[in-house]
């Protein structure tokens, strides 16, 4: 509805319908580039306008992604998720779509490197105490797929509302973001409520290993399958597998070890229809994760190039601070730790029957 009153309040009806620069309001669009070389008493500086439309570009697709995980947001939330319905394959969809807006704002950095470090200083001191460190929105985008406070780099500089810092009111705002569930929580949640593992589907199932680690007879086996395909130097994985699996009490970065054994469940099978949309959705999370990453290390690469090890205008550490964020703000790790953990299709116990009728594979 706030679309529709926006497009109301301005005149886009010429006598026959639409019109195409009203419809896109493109004269406050393209009105909204000042840069501050070109005022009365400055040097105008070219590559400034260059810096405002890129950085425009950016927080309009970044405004596209949030509206996107909200819909993703809004279905993972409910409390019965059908996966047969179109819902879960609109979320694979949407959240594909997050990608290939990812994807281009990665090459989107190949222009602002048009730039040169020369380019840069005829207009850098004026943009302080402003950096890229107070989009609002890419905080909003971490915050609303789980990346948790305490797990930021130099987590502090995200509390700061003093120079260089975020405005008190969007500081409220992402705080806000940060206390409600997280895309990382509520797929956590769908994973533990898959039934895979009740006791009914599992009555007639022909156990491969007399070891019992595992409550669950196939996580025995598997254990063991991981086991043997492991080299002499890859043996202390099995620990890894253990604690990552099979410790309850285990839970790091908001993944419980029942969800983790859906998630790797639903890897191993998901050459069955059934499985492929939940498996794409989960590995097209994996996949934002790398994209993000891609995108830090990308601005990381071209402040070092720009300012080498200066100050950031924003007074972070500049390059520093964006290498550390590159190495630890990973969302869905724990997901992309999953491929550690595979063995060969081949190799792959055989499901129950009753499992495989109650999951839909045969009529």
């Amino acid at each position: 509805m706030i679309y529709i009153a926006a497009l109301n309040d301005c005149d886009m009806n010429t006598g026959n319908g639409q019109y195409y620069p009203s419809y896109l309001q493109l004269e406050k669009i393209l009105e909204a580039q000042a840069p501050l070389s070109f005022a009365e008493g400055q040097t105008p500086a070219h590559d400034e306008m260059l810096f405002i439309i890129i950085h425009q570009a950016y927080e309009l697709w970044f405004k596209q992604i949030l509206f996107e995980l909200e819909f993703v947001k809004k279905v993972f939330s409910k409390e019965k998720v059908d996966d047969n319905s179109e819902d879960l394959n609109l979320c694979r969809h949407r959240l594909q779509r997050v990608v290939r807006i990812l994807e281009l704002l990665n090459q989107q950095i190949t222009i602002l490197n048009t730039m040169t470090p020369l380019d840069f200083l005829e207009f850098r001191n004026l943009l302080t105490p402003a950096s890229g460190f107070q989009s609002k929105q890419f905080r909003l985008i971490e915050a609303t797929l789980g990346l948790q406070m305490e797990k930021r780099h130099h987590h502090d500089y995200y509390k700061r509302t003093n120079e260089g810092g975020f405005t008190q009111k969007d500081f409220n705002e992402i705080e806000s973001t940060e206390h409600t569930e997280s895309i990382l929580q509520l797929v956590n949640r769908w994973l533990e409520r898959m039934p895979f593992f009740d006791e009914k589907y599992w009555t007639d199932y022909k156990k491969l290993s007399n070891e019992a680690v595992s409550l669950y007879p196939f996580w025995n086996d598997y254990r063991y399958l991981y086991q043997q395909s492991l080299t002499e130097r890859e043996l202390h994985k099995l620990k890894d597998f253990d604690t990552q699996f099979l410790d309850e009490l285990h839970i790091e970065a908001g993944m419980s070890d029942k969800a983790m054994r859906s998630a790797l469940f639903i890897m191993l099978y998901r050459d069955f229809p059934v499985f492929q949309t939940s498996f794409q959705i989960l590995d097209t999370l994996i996949e934002i994760d790398h994209w993000l990453a891609g995108w830090r290390h990308k601005h990381y690469v071209m402040v070092r190039r720009m300012i080498g090890m200066r100050v950031g205008t924003g007074n972070t550490s500049g390059a520093g601070y964006l290498d550390g964020a590159v190495q630890q703000h990973y969302i869905f790790k724990e997901l992309a730790s999953l491929s550690t953990y595979l063995i060969e299709r081949r190799k792959l116990p055989k499901l129950p029957e009753e499992l495989v009728k109650a999951l839909g594979f045969v009529s």
